[in-house]
């Protein structure tokens, strides 16, 4: 028997009509995870908003990075939010829905698509993108720039692990029938 279900049963069950109660999402499980994310960008607090001023990274270009590593987290809420924001900063209806299917648009701007891909990357890696990276990253944008970008990173993840483990208490809440499945499926 496994959960309660003859073995034979499940395995002739088709998959479309077994339910899976597993959360597919990204989201904080310890609370070390949380506190690394909250301490790292607390830390930096006073560079916050220089990384949010205009003159450091254009609005559309922390767009981009922000559409990047929301696809790889998949946060609904974030999602929603980026989308209007890519908008107002002008990104194309064709460019957001080309992050929304979790691709990095071929008309990136050529001074963002480093970025861009490295945002992917490290959201990809779980924040922990290898040194070699890290380093043509602050040789491609300078020191103020790689911390303007690993700021930006580490706000959007957090937005999107913080959204994503309220999906999860709902998820578990619901005994898996709100807040557990891809945006995308």
């Amino acid at each position: 028997m496994i959960d309660g279900i003859n073995k034979e049963t499940r395995q002739n069950t088709p998959t479309s009509t077994r339910k899976i109660n597993k959360f597919r999402k990204r989201y904080y499980s310890s609370w070390g995870a949380f506190w690394q994310d909250f301490s790292y960008l607390l830390s930096h607090r006073n560079q916050i908003k220089g990384a949010l001023r205009e003159g450091s990274i254009s609005p559309a270009f922390r767009e981009r990075l922000m559409m990047a590593v929301t696809e790889v987290n998949d946060c609904r809420y974030c999602r929603t939010f980026h989308v209007q924001q890519a908008y107002q900063a002008g990104l194309s209806e064709q460019e957001v829905q080309t992050y929304l299917s979790g691709i990095i648009p071929e008309d990136v701007p050529s001074e963002e698509k480093l970025a861009v891909g490295y945002a992917k990357y490290w959201a990809e890696n779980d924040a922990q993108p290898d040194l070699e990276s890290q380093n043509q990253i602050r040789e491609a944008y300078g020191e103020e720039g790689f911390d303007a970008i690993q700021i930006i990173l580490r706000m959007i993840r957090m937005g999107n692990l913080l959204g994503n483990t309220g999906d999860y208490f709902l998820f578990r809440l619901s005994f898996g029938r709100v807040g557990g499945k891809r945006t995308d499926q």
